[in-house]
């Protein structure tokens, strides 16, 4: 497939992934409120087979390490947005840490082009072999979110203690619950191909606006990790707006925030309850803004020449990071220019590279 459409599906399910997810987390009300659809609306995935233990006891206010996931399948309502055929793989992969103390949280974007090599694993009863120098999405693709999930411990010796899939069918809905999502655009926008247009400046959008926002790429930068980074501050944005008291103090679009989220999500069998759910966004409600941010796994290239050139592979600064979270700690100078909820932009540097307002 031409790199032009492998690309061309990734990009509204990278807000997706960790809006469902950290919203659900930090935002309890929203899924108190809803306990009773929400709870229904939840499918049990299979269990983690673990390749690495965990190093200690899970307590109620200890560290976590969830893996969300996004699908590109369109069998579900809402899920066919841009009328196209989905393939079963994941679109996105981004790693939530919950820090010990439940206080604070960032979550770490994988890149699906990254080569890696994955382990053998299974997906129910098929056994999926592993291999050498394939993308990152192609676990997903092959075995679904348990491959993935064995695939990202082996490669980074990170113990996953929950999963959570998601797939296109509330994002609209979500953005309109809360009246809109406010982002900044440093430059007009004007996509003749795609038929999508902004102006410049900071502008409140809805669920149809939003979802042109995030799918847009041919007028603005179009690598896969600069998107990641707009997508991370949308996302950002969105958690501010959840978390304000327009939303919390209303609960008419709690309700519909909520009810945009049933059916979309698929879960690890420890979370795949309203009851859990509402347990784990107990323990981390107390975490503000400034301490929920946003980073992508550090990667380069391979050189020109190279039999994988056109691809991506993680730099010696991702073993770091990794070691961050496995140890528990802060980012530290690895989140430089990081967004957050109190800052979706990150910093003037940051945006200006990753084509944000400054």
């Amino acid at each position: 497939m031409p790199e032009v459409a492998r690309h061309h599906r990734r990009t509204a399910l990278r807000v997706i992934v960790v809006a469902e997810l950290v919203i659900a987390m930090v935002t309890a009300a929203t899924v108190v409120f809803a306990y009773n659809r929400i709870d229904s609306g939840i499918t049990a995935g299979e269990p983690i087979d673990h390749e690495v233990s965990r190093p200690k006891p899970v307590l109620d206010t200890s560290e976590l390490n969830i893996l969300v996931m996004g699908s590109d399948a369109r069998d579900c309502e809402g899920c066919d947005i841009d009328k196209e055929a989905g393939e079963g793989g994941s679109d996105t992969t981004m790693l939530i840490h919950v820090e010990d103390g439940r206080k604070s949280a960032y979550g770490i974007s994988i890149a699906r082009d990254i080569l890696v090599d994955r382990p053998d694993c299974t997906n129910g009863s098929e056994t999926v072999p592993g291999a050498q120098d394939v993308p990152w999405n192609e676990a997903f693709a092959l075995g679904g979110p348990e491959c993935t999930v064995k695939q990202l411990e082996a490669v980074t010796g990170i113990y996953v203690d929950s999963y959570i899939t998601l797939n296109f069918g509330g994002f609209k809905g979500m953005v309109d619950a809360v009246h809109g999502v406010e982002v900044c655009i440093p430059e007009p926008i004007d996509d003749e191909l795609a038929h999508i247009h902004f102006d410049a400046g900071t502008q409140t959008l809805d669920g149809d606006r939003a979802l042109q926002y995030v799918r847009e790429r041919h007028s603005t930068a179009n690598s896969d990790l600069g998107r990641m980074k707009r997508q991370q501050a949308f996302i950002a944005s969105m958690i501010g707006k959840v978390k304000s008291a327009d939303t919390l103090t209303r609960p008419d679009r709690l309700y519909s925030f909520a009810r945009a989220l049933t059916g979309s999500i698929e879960t690890s069998p420890d979370l795949a309850s309203a009851g859990k759910l509402v347990k784990l966004a107990m323990s981390v409600n107390g975490a503000d803004l400034q301490h929920i941010k946003f980073v992508t796994a550090p990667t380069t290239d391979f050189p020109v020449g190279d039999p994988n050139w056109g691809r991506l592979r993680f730099t010696p600064d991702a073993e770091q990071l990794w070691q961050k979270v496995t140890d528990d700690e802060p980012l530290g100078k690895l989140g430089k220019g990081a967004v957050s909820g109190s800052n979706p932009n990150g910093s003037k540097d940051a945006a200006a590279a990753n084509g944000l307002c400054a």
